[in-house]
């Protein structure tokens, strides 16, 4: 695939990161982020102390929001995060914190 494609096709990443990333400002530094980087979706917390969120953009912007979720703010312990590209017709006009 050629830069350009990369830069227009758009991409609708669910992500769930593991760690100790909640209480250290996780998701309003991931909403920073993917402000800066232009991705849209949303970011929260889950019962089991892992956060998940839905990303959506350009594919070169996703993938360095992933990159950027693999280590999180400077507070937050990330020990694992998986992903994977959902088919969706939704398109989010912002990224939030839920």
């Amino acid at each position: 695939m050629s830069g350009t494609d990369l830069d227009s096709r758009m991409e609708t990443y669910y992500v769930r990161v593991r760690g100790a990333v909640q209480g250290v400002g996780f998701r309003h530094a991931t909403v920073r982020q993917a402000h800066a980087l232009g991705i849209r979706g949303w970011v929260a917390n889950l019962e089991d102390g892992s956060v998940e969120a839905m990303l959506q953009g350009p594919a070169n912007q996703v993938d360095r929001m992933l990159s950027w979720l693999r280590h999180g703010p400077p507070a937050a312990r990330v020990t694992e995060v998986t992903h994977e590209e959902r088919i969706s017709e939704k398109r989010y006009e912002r990224f939030e914190q839920h």
